[in-house]
């Protein structure tokens, strides 16, 4: 009597697995990549994001450390692998007015 299944489906028992991690080991490699180019295209001027959320435009470049505005006159210092993205410059378009003085209800 025989109590093994299909060989095909053995096989994929095992062949299933070893795809999911080539798969996530390629696609982490391709994430290094894009950071890597990312960080050494950074220059002086350009606007970006932090790995943590902070917004800023780049003031000053050394080896390792990347200086930011985040607002006229303040300037932080940030390792160069926290810097998690580039950003389009922020747009010329103005909000529309807002009323002066108090809203009175109608």
């Amino acid at each position: 009597m025989s109590t093994g299944g299909s060989p095909i489906a053995s096989l994929l028992i095992f062949a299933l697995p070893v795809l999911l991690i080539v798969f996530m080991v390629f696609s982490q490699r391709r994430r290094q990549r894009e950071v890597q180019s990312l960080q050494a295209g950074l220059s002086v001027g350009d606007e970006v994001c932090t790995t943590s959320g902070l917004f800023g435009r780049i003031t000053s470049i050394e080896d390792q450390v990347v200086t930011l505005e985040v607002a006229p006159g303040v300037a932080l210092r940030f390792d160069r692998r926290a810097i998690g993205l580039k950003t389009p410059p922020p747009s010329s378009t103005t909000a529309p007015d807002a009323p002066s003085g108090p809203v009175s209800p109608e």
